[in-house]
Order: structure tokens, then sequence, then C-alpha cells
């Protein structure tokens, strides 16, 4: 009996494993649907506001400048982690940075399904000198891009906490994309 359980508990780990596979597979062959399922409207961006680009491309990889968290009506948040922001506003505000990236990155190869992964992110807190939860603020664009793009939306990350953002702003990420051949 007791081999029974196992065999069959062995076998419904092996199911469950295979059909997270098969699920992150989906996820990561179909960013545009999956943006769809989360309910996230791509915007077209504005041009950028200095002498700068949004986005470069050199060869397959995509280098897309820092963006803050700007809100659909048109304004960015604005404000310090640790003073006019608590943890979970300025987790949102990764979150809502990385729907910002994703309009450049949209706007720069016109499908997000011809993106191959998520190379590289610089996560930029502006924090008061006490706060110390960086990393963690950034997850919040971290977990989109996962949302989205599967395994491949799992990147090197670098996370800093600054005295200070243009315009005050409580997040700036930038990130490196590859793109599919």
């Amino acid at each position: 009996m007791k081999k029974q359980f196992t065999s069959i508990l062995f076998i419904l780990l092996l199911s469950l494993l295979a059909f997270h596979s098969a699920n992150a597979q989906a996820i990561a062959t179909n960013p545009e649907a999956r943006i769809k399922e989360l309910g996230i409207k791509l915007r077209t961006p504005g041009p950028p506001s200095a002498n700068f680009l949004g986005a470069v491309r050199v060869g397959n990889l995509v280098y897309l400048s820092g963006q803050g968290p700007l809100k659909e009506d048109g304004t960015f948040m604005i404000g310090k982690v640790g003073k006019e922001f608590n943890f979970d506003e300025a987790k949102y505000a990764a979150r809502l940075t990385g729907i910002n990236l994703l309009e450049s990155l949209k706007a720069e190869v016109g499908n997000l399904n011809n993106v191959k992964r998520i190379v590289k992110v610089l996560g930029m807190v502006n924090a008061v000198p006490e706060f110390d939860n960086h990393s963690q603020v950034i997850n919040g664009f971290s977990d989109l891009m996962v949302e989205v793009f599967g395994e491949n939306g799992k990147h090197a990350r670098s996370a800093i906490g600054l005295g200070s953002l243009p315009r005050n702003i409580p997040v700036e990420i930038e990130m490196i994309v590859e793109m599919k051949d």
C-alpha cells in the first residue's frame, strides 16, 4: 500500500511539473496574449523630453532608457519612498514603470512575441536614508517581467537607493532586452 501511495504521489508530482513547464513555455511564447490576460493596456509612448532616445537597437539587443511610473492620466507618481510612499506603493510604482518600459519596447520592436529574454535591469529607488528594501521594491518590476515573459523574463539585476531622481519620481528603471533572430 505504501509503495502504491508513493508511486501515485510521484506521478502527481511529475504531472504538476509538466503542467507548470508547459504553462511557463506558453507564457514565454506569447507575451502579447499574456499582457491582455493580465488586463494591461499598452499605450504609445510620447517622445523623450530631452536630446536622447527611449530605445536603441544594437544587433539583437535593445537598450531602453530609464523610465519612471507614468500613470494612465499622463502624470508621474511623485515622491520619496519612506516619506510620501510606503513599501507597497513603491512596489506598485516599480510595476507601473515596467508597464511603461513594455510600451517603449513594443514601440521599438513592434511585437513583444519577438523578445527572446530580458537580459539586464537597473532599478533605482528614490528613498529616505533609513529605507533599505530597494531590491524588494524593484521586485514589483521583476515579477511583472516573469508574469509576461515566463522564465525568459528572469534577468540579471541591480537595485540601488538614491537621494533623488528626476522630477522626484519614486522609481526609475532601465533594461536591456535580447530579441529573437
